[in-house]
C-alpha cells in the first residue's frame, strides 16, 4: 500500500514537473496572458479533463510558475552572494546585482512574468510571498551586515528622508535589523535602480542605445553601491 502511495505521487510530481515546463515553454510564444491548460495538455497528449486533476485552473499554473521563478532567481541570488567572503560587503552587492542580471537575461520570459505587466484577471495568492522576498533578504543580510560592521560610509550630501516615510522605513527595516532611516531609504533606492536596469535591458529599452551592457551595469550598480554606503 505505502509503496503503491508512493509510486502515485511519484508519478503525479513527474507529470506536475512536465506540465510546468511546457508551460514556461509556452511563455516564450504565447507571453503570460495566453497560457492554456488545454494548449499544454494537446502538447502532452491528454485529454483536457485530465490536466485539471493536476492544476485546477490557469491561475493555479500561474501561480506554480511564479513561484518557481522567484526561488530559481532567490536560489541564484544566494548562491553567488554565499561565495564572497562575509566582510566584503561591496562584494556581496555586486555579486548579488550581478545574479539578478544574469538570470533575467537566461530567462528573459520567466522574468517578464515576475516584473512584466500583469496577467489580467490574476490575482497572485500569499504563497508567492515567501518565494519573492527571497533575493531581498540577501540585501538585507548585506546592509544589516555592513551596519554591524560600520562600513557603511553615507554619500555627502545625506539628505534624511522625510517623517512621512518613518513608518515604510520600519517596516523595510525588519529585513535589515540596525539600519536607520536613511540607510533604509538609500537601500530600497539602489534596490529599485538594480530592477530598474534589469528591466531596461530584457525589455529592450538599451537597444541601438547601449552595447556593452555587462560593462555598463557593472558600472551602475558600483553607482548605487556609493548611494548606499558600500566602499570596498
Amino acid at each position: 500500500m505505502t509503496a503503491s502511495r508512493t509510486a502515485r505521487e511519484r508519478v503525479r510530481a513527474e507529470l506536475t514537473r512536465e506540465i510546468a515546463d511546457i508551460a514556461r515553454r509556452q511563455l516564450a510564444t504565447e507571453g503570460a496572458g495566453g497560457l492554456s491548460l488545454r494548449a499544454v495538455a494537446r502538447e502532452m497528449g491528454m485529454v483536457s479533463s485530465a490536466i485539471y486533476r493536476y492544476f485546477p485552473s490557469r491561475d493555479d499554473l500561474l501561480t506554480t510558475l511564479i513561484i518557481d521563478g522567484y526561488n530559481a532567481l532567490g536560489e541564484a541570488v544566494e548562491r553567488a552572494e554565499s561565495a564572497c567572503p562575509r566582510d566584503d560587503h561591496l562584494g556581496r552587492w555586486l555579486a548579488t546585482c550581478h545574479a539578478i542580471r544574469d538570470w533575467a537575461v537566461a530567462h528573459p520570459h520567466e522574468y517578464a512574468l515576475l516584473y512584466g505587466s500583469p496577467v489580467p484577471g490574476y490575482q497572485a495568492p500569499q504563497d508567492t510571498v515567501e518565494a519573492r522576498v527571497r533575493d531581498v533578504r540577501v540585501l538585507g543580510r548585506i546592509v544589516a551586515d555592513a551596519v554591524a560592521a560600520g562600513a557603511i560610509r553615507p554619500p555627502s550630501p545625506d539628505p534624511a528622508p522625510p517623517e512621512s516615510l518613518a513608518a515604510d522605513a520600519a517596516n523595510i527595516r525588519e529585513l535589515m535589523p540596525g539600519a536607520s532611516d536613511a540607510v533604509v531609504m538609500r537601500a530600497i533606492t539602489a534596490w529599485t535602480g538594480v530592477y530598474g536596469w534589469v528591466n531596461f535591458e530584457v525589455f529592450g529599452q538599451f537597444d541601438n542605445t547601449v552595447a556593452e551592457r555587462r560593462a555598463a551595469f557593472e558600472h551602475s550598480v558600483r553607482l548605487l553601491a556609493g548611494l548606499l554606503g558600500l566602499t570596498s
